[in-house]
């Protein structure tokens, strides 16, 4: 098949929902598939490339930061991507169309489809769904949604990362999306996780409201008689604010912050590391916690609807409640038992078998083969 990848952002722009593309992507390239992806350019990267088997095509799009987007940013991206995918519309004719995001790339992807007829899967990975981050986009929806409803509507095929974010989209436009899994490339022969002392505790990820760090911290500080050291991997807007908790608590010499690092270096990160904390106030399916199953990492995280596809609560993690009492709670009884600790970190790397890559771009292949245009 020839397909057209449509996603606002493409690594190393944006974060987990552009890491789910640009790995399906590079998959279905290994199988043989013809794969072209129009993403945002920024002024550093090139405005094409071919990488992993994939064509990368970079249109200038205004994006300033990499890990960040602004509403008008994400409106500049439709204007100037819409011409560089009409392109390749009329002179490559892919056979279908795979936009991640039903906001911005699903209206791009359904004005494409008005244009050609070339039908058009649909993934959505939760702040692009109403309820998803609610604190964000609230007023985006209730402004935009009849611009936003054609695009869940006219789509040939609709898919989600999570369940949580499959039973937003049919509360609130109608449809049953199929859920296919964020997936990882699984090692043949997963090593037994060895135990860590003093337990090391990692966070990834960009510190914003949805990451909730601070709460991290707060948490922690509850904890000063126990043996412990903390990492934050990411940066972002609360960066500042998660430096102010660290110093006001005294925790300046159990608490690192290293900023963005690559996925290499992550990956080493989790391989020293023995809890993986994920304190956000929402989540869809969050590729960061299927890496720490994969590395058999135990999951404190807070209960909430993306994680529960993740965290078996009680058996390879605990889900507590947004406070920092809560999470202390569920920290210390870790900590404090060595034996349920190690109990939940086997446990994770059975659960990781849940987001195998290959079976879930399999999904993606079948989904995206029916529906192409003949």
């Amino acid at each position: 098949m020839k397909i057209l990848v449509l996603c606002y952002e493409y690594p190393p722009v944006g974060g987990g929902g552009g890491r789910v593309a640009a790995v399906v992507a590079e998959e279905l390239a290994r199988r043989g598939h013809e794969i072209r992806v129009v993403t945002a350019g920024l002024s550093h990267l090139p405005e094409s490339e071919f990488r992993a088997g994939v064509e990368i095509i970079r249109p200038r799009s205004g994006r300033r930061r990499e890990d960040t987007c602004t509403v008008p940013e994400m409106a500049f991206y439709l204007a100037t991507a819409f011409p560089a995918a009409m392109a390749q519309c009329l002179d490559w004719k892919p056979d279908v169309i795979h936009a991640h995001f039903a906001v911005p790339t699903g209206v791009l992807a359904l004005a494409l489809n008005v244009c050609t007829s070339i039908p058009y899967a649909l993934t959505a990975h939760l702040g692009d769904v109403p309820g998803g981050v609610p604190e964000q986009t609230r007023g985006l929806f209730r402004f935009l949604d009849p611009a936003i409803r054609p695009v869940w509507t006219q789509a040939a095929a609709v898919t989600a990362v999570s369940r949580f974010v499959a039973n937003l989209a049919r509360v609130h436009y109608g449809i049953a999306p199929e859920v296919i899994l964020n997936g990882v490339e699984m090692a043949s022969k997963p090593a037994t996780p060895a135990p860590v002392d003093p337990p090391r505790i990692l966070q990834v990820g960009r510190l914003s409201i949805q990451k909730n760090p601070v709460l991290a911290v707060e948490a922690l500080a509850l904890l000063k008689d126990c043996a412990w050291a903390f990492e934050i991997v990411g940066d972002g807007p609360l960066a500042g604010a998660v430096r102010e908790a660290v110093a006001r608590h005294g925790l300046g010499d159990r608490v690192r912050m290293t900023g963005w690092l690559d996925a290499a270096e992550v990956a080493q990160r989790m391989r020293n590391a023995s809890i993986f904390l994920m304190p956000s106030r929402s989540e869809g399916l969050p590729m960061a916690g299927i890496e720490a199953l994969k590395t058999g990492l135990a999951i404190v995280g807070s209960r909430i609807g993306g994680l529960e596809d993740v965290v078996a609560d009680g058996l390879n993690g605990l889900l507590c409640e947004q406070t920092p009492v809560a999470f202390a709670g569920a920290l210390r009884s870790l900590l404090e038992n060595p034996a349920r600790l190690e109990g939940m970190r086997r446990a994770a790397l059975i659960k990781a078998v849940d987001f195998d890559l290959a079976e879930r771009v399999t999904d993606y292949e079948r989904l995206l083969a029916h529906i192409a245009k003949p």
